[in-house]
């Protein structure tokens, strides 16, 4: 369940590397809210970590999909792709 109170649009704005590093901010927050038992703190920074993530998930199927790298594994021997890049 992600956070309804957090601001998608300004989320979307964000680079890959900021929203890791934000996530990165989250996870020692959650990790302090486990270590007091602040059950409260825990269910909205676990909803605010959710929605992170899920757009950083957006971005890296964005950059995959720029990459070309989705499902695309090839699985033939070295000597026949050496074979087949000299013709």
């Amino acid at each position: 369940m992600e956070h309804p109170f957090l601001n998608k649009t300004s989320l979307s704005e964000k680079t890959l590397e900021e929203l890791q590093t934000t996530m990165t901010d989250l996870m020692n927050k959650l990790n302090f809210a486990h270590r007091t038992g602040n059950r409260a703190l825990i269910n909205q920074l676990q909803m605010v970590i959710e929605s992170y993530r899920n757009e950083a998930s957006k971005k890296l199927d964005e950059v995959m999909k720029k990459q070309n790298l989705q499902g695309q594994v090839s699985i033939q021997k070295e000597d026949e792709i050496g074979n087949k890049n000299r013709t």
